[in-house]
């Protein structure tokens, strides 16, 4: 049985009181160069996107979950996006909102679950993730729940003064 509950977090679907979180997740120009976002978003747009969030992954080519710890507060978001139903994967994006929540094992324990649930219940063959090559503890992150270097995307993003390098990282069931 697949289950979306851990030890010291949970994920759950999205709900309207996530309007906040999402609003200031998405408006955290800190996060901006991981996300490949350029611009702000309204809580108008994100009250939109919340109330479609209803869709199903195979209409919606993304599920978006909270991360929640076990006294039920929201610290983190986690993503499957591009989902490709027939080639059976989809790519993976966690982050987890405050510095506080951070380097708990929060992000690994919402990775292993997500990964659980993805090959199990959708029957994915494989996940990939991008990370930047020089986030370390994101790299750290992905490799300690199996994932494998799969290439080098040189200059793949560009700040406005620099072009960075992203490491393709990728699960395949039953392989890693």
């Amino acid at each position: 049985m697949v289950t979306l509950k851990g030890q010291h977090i949970y994920l759950r679907a999205l709900e309207p009181e996530d309007l906040d979180l999402i609003h200031d997740i998405e408006n955290n120009t800190a996060f901006w160069e991981i996300s490949d976002t350029i611009t702000p978003f309204s809580r108008y747009v994100v009250k939109q996107y919340l109330e479609n969030s209803h869709k199903d992954i195979f209409e919606a080519k993304q599920l978006r979950l909270v991360i929640c710890t076990k006294t039920n507060e929201p610290i983190g978001l986690i993503d499957l996006f591009d989902f490709d139903f027939k080639n059976r994967r989809a790519g993976v994006g966690i982050i987890i909102n405050e510095s506080k929540n951070r380097n708990k094992g929060f992000g690994a324990e919402a990775l292993r679950l997500l990964t659980a649930y993805s090959f199990n219940m959708l029957q994915l063959h494989q996940l990939y993730a991008d990370v930047d090559a020089n986030n370390a503890k994101s790299l750290n992150l992905f490799k300690s729940q199996g994932f494998t270097d799969a290439g080098l995307k040189r200059d793949w993003r560009f700040d406005g003064h620099k072009y960075y390098d992203v490491c393709l990282l990728q699960k395949i069931k039953g392989v890693n």
